[in-house]
């Protein structure tokens, strides 16, 4: 069993659950992004089975997202940058597609192809994160049943990588004339619902899962997502800030790099727990 009182454990969660919510807070990402590979480094280097070790990743680092999106929503709301409306058209779709991926695929999908599917999905948002500085309108939003319907294909596939499912949302409604600013802000209110019905169905879907990691409840780890958790809190709200009085373009290009490195792990994770 790990101990969760292992000093350099706890600073190691701690720092990463600052970074996270800081660039959760100032891209609209970032989260699950940056915490999966390495909570996965975290509990392999500690004896978990590689394949239980991703999913379990997956799983804690979305949760983290219920408490991050929470401050930075707080502080992009605060502005009046968040669109509402599309928050209220999308919800359903979401929550309805993280429960089917959560409860459902995640649980029988092996955790070599999920870390695999990962690198794919990292490697794809980075991409778009480049691209996505000279992006411009190229179609309206759809109608509210519209809307719903892509929330439930951001909701399922979130839900199988432990996004919060930014890199999704925001190059569509970019796409569909809304400004930056208002779809980074909108997507950490998606990212809530997003992550409350993974996380109900990382625990469902693990109820019974004989686990060899103390305080797992499912394929969440209670004690990683607490000090990840209470880290990210009190970034998110700065990393927000920040965002709203600079260029994130330029910073961009520097988190782009870093999620093809990140990208680049868990494709090895992967073929290593094949």
């Amino acid at each position: 069993m790990i101990s969760w009182f292992e000093p350099w454990l706890a600073a190691e969660l701690l720092a990463l659950g600052g970074v996270a919510g800081f660039l959760a807070g100032l891209l609209g990402v970032g989260g699950g992004m940056m915490m999966v590979p390495f909570v996965t480094f975290f509990l392999s280097r500690r004896g978990v089975e590689p394949a239980l070790a991703v999913k379990m990743a997956i799983a804690t680092s979305m949760a983290t997202i219920v408490f991050t999106s929470i401050s930075s929503l707080r502080a992009h709301h605060a502005r009046g940058a968040v669109r509402w409306p599309i928050v209220r058209a999308m919800a359903p779709g979401i929550v309805a597609g993280g429960l089917l991926a959560g409860a459902g695929a995640f649980s029988v999908i092996k955790g070599s192809w999920l870390a695999l599917g990962f690198a794919l999905f990292v490697g794809y948002a980075a991409t778009r994160m480049l691209i996505r500085r000279g992006s411009v309108a190229t179609r309206a939003l759809p109608s509210a049943i519209g809307q719903n319907a892509a929330g439930l294909g951001i909701g399922f596939l979130s839900a199988l990588v432990g996004a919060g499912g930014a890199f999704l949302s925001v190059p569509f409604m970019t796409r569909c004339g809304v400004p930056i600013h208002n779809a980074v802000a909108t997507s950490a209110a998606i990212g809530l619902p997003i992550a409350l019905a993974s996380t109900v169905g990382y625990i469902a879907g693990g109820w019974n899962l004989a686990s060899p990691v103390a305080g797992a409840l499912g394929y969440v780890v209670v004690p990683m997502l607490a000090l990840i958790a209470a880290a990210s809190m009190s970034t998110a709200p700065l990393g927000a800030r920040v965002a709203h009085a600079t260029d994130v373009g330029r910073l961009s290009v520097v988190f782009a790099g870093l999620l093809y490195t990140l990208a680049a792990y868990m494709a090895w994770r992967g073929v290593a727990a094949a």
